[in-house]
Formats: C-alpha cells, sequence, structure tokens
C-alpha cells in the first residue's frame, strides 16, 4: 500500500541523503571564495541546513553569517549567486535538474542564544538548591 505524502510529512532518507550533500557542497564553495559574487567577499556564511523538495527540483537554504544573523545584503548576495550555486551542486552531484535555491535566514541561533540568555537571568535571579548546605 503506497502512502500519500502530504506537505505535513517527513522527508524521505533520498531527500535527507540528498539535502546533506547540498548543505556539504554549497559551504565548501561559500567557505573557498569561489563564487563570483563580491558582496560575499570576506563574509563567513555559515550553512546549517538544508530542506530539498520530494522532487529534487528546489531546496531552501538555511544560512547564517559568522557570529550574527544573516543580513539583508548578504541574503540578497547569495540569491544573486543561486544559480551559480546550483550548477555547483548539479555538476558535483550529478543531479539529472539544477535544483532551485532559496537562501532563508537561520534564526535557530538567535533563539538558542536569547533561551540561554533567560535561562542563566533566571539562575542568577534564584539560589540554587543545596548551596546553603555545601558551605557547612
Amino acid at each position: 500500500m503506497s502512502r500519500r505524502h502530504g506537505q505535513g510529512a517527513a522527508p524521505s532518507q533520498r531527500q535527507l541523503r540528498v539535502a546533506e550533500q547540498m548543505r556539504h557542497v554549497i559551504a565548501e564553495a561559500l567557505m573557498r571564495g569561489e563564487l563570483h559574487q563580491p558582496d560575499l567577499a570576506g563574509r563567513s556564511i555559515t550553512v546549517s541546513e538544508v530542506r530539498v523538495s520530494r522532487d529534487l527540483r528546489s531546496a531552501t537554504v538555511f544560512a547564517s553569517e559568522l557570529g550574527r544573523p544573516l543580513s539583508g545584503e548578504a541574503q540578497a548576495a547569495l540569491q544573486r549567486a543561486a544559480r551559480e550555486l546550483a550548477g555547483r551542486v548539479t555538476r558535483a552531484m550529478s543531479l539529472k535538474y539544477a535544483p532551485r535555491l532559496e537562501f532563508v535566514a537561520d534564526e535557530l541561533f538567535d533563539e538558542a542564544a536569547r533561551f540561554e540568555r533567560l535561562l542563566s537571568d533566571e539562575r542568577a535571579r534564584s539560589p540554587v538548591e543545596g548551596e546553603d548546605d555545601a558551605g557547612a
């Protein structure tokens, strides 16, 4: 019996494998500065995740700049470099079709930092249990 895959369906093993390979190819090209995009020169871009569609024809690339959120300028430069990156991905992975890449700001690290700040503020406000007993 075949299973219907809706938008909420979990990605297949193939999608996960292809997405991870795409992430590596894109990250390596960005790390080496091999793109013909001057606005990306001198920027440390981190590609944290790639999500591909079931037909592998489109991919969402989650990126951030080292130590800060992805700026609008960097995101626009990545989008301008998307066709070149898609070509690199297609050649490196021997894909039948070049995927349409969409770059979005990865806010996961920002959220994690915000939660860490909230937790550390809460720890500073409330005494740790057993601390009074440890000194005695």
